[in-house]
């Protein structure tokens, strides 16, 4: 069975770092694990386009690279379906978006547990990619896959004690964005009441076990997240790394070619 490196990351009290991407390309996964930088490679599959011939090939691409793991990104809408079939691909972790209560919470972890009488999910046996091992070993699996929250909603914020008393959460985010939105200030990522909500989240998570991650565009960002505590990080999407190169190299480049 391959080992699950968030996981044993998480196991050991150690730092973890991953990226983001939208694209479906496993040549692109290809590249973030060729670096040896990440510990992980996070598919957004809650806004980029992609089949699940798609989710088959990232977890190929993942499995190249020793150390190196695959979380996904899904969509409350279809968060039970695409659960079971990212991991069926052979990507081991699960990032879960728009929770609000605890019974959100204890939902996410009967989807991606497995249905015997000591773990009491819902995840029966699969026949994919990551099926080879027999199910002794898909039920471990399933048992060592990293559940990710999301908190960014104001309910969530409200609920955040009772949902981080769910067993079976390793790791919360801020969502800065949808936050804002809840509470009638899209778009105000840096409002007091936003900033105060992020602060509280990561202090709460801490205080009652579960590691916070922050989502950062560049290292210069990472201080203030160490300072309060916070160990595990994921970085830019492909998309933000791209569109910032066009906007700042695209500018240089006309302003050259405007003096012409």
């Amino acid at each position: 069975m391959r080992e699950n490196r968030l996981r044993t990351l998480l196991r050991e009290g150690k730092p973890s770092l991953g990226t983001r991407l939208q694209s479906s390309w496993p040549t692109i996964t290809e590249l973030v694990g060729r670096s040896q930088k990440f510990d992980y490679v996070e598919f957004l599959a809650e806004y980029a386009p992609y089949d699940l011939y798609a989710l088959d090939n990232l977890g190929r691409a993942i499995e190249l690279f020793p150390n190196f793991t695959g979380l996904i990104k899904m969509e409350r809408s279809a968060q039970h379906h695409l659960a079971i079939r990212a991991m069926a691909a052979g990507i081991q972790n699960l990032l879960f978006t728009d929770v609000r209560t605890a019974e959100d919470a204890r939902e996410c972890v009967r989807i991606v547990r497995p249905e015997t009488p000591e773990d009491g999910g819902t995840h029966g046996m699969a026949g994919g990619r990551a099926a080879s091992g027999g199910p002794a070993a898909l039920v471990q699996e399933y048992r060592d896959a990293v559940i990710v929250l999301m908190i960014e909603k104001k309910e969530a914020v409200e609920n955040l004690e009772a949902i981080l008393s769910v067993p079976g959460i390793d790791m919360v985010q801020f969502g800065p964005s949808d936050y804002s939105m809840s509470i009638g200030q899209a778009g105000q990522r840096g409002s007091p009441q936003v900033v105060e909500a992020r602060e509280y989240t990561i202090k709460t998570a801490l205080k009652m076990g579960v590691q916070p991650r922050a989502e950062i565009t560049d290292a210069s960002e990472a201080e203030y997240y160490v300072k309060l505590g916070v160990k595990h990080f994921c970085m830019a999407a492909d998309t933000t790394i791209l569109a910032r190169y066009y906007a700042e190299q695209g500018a240089a480049m006309r302003e050259i070619l405007g003096s012409l």
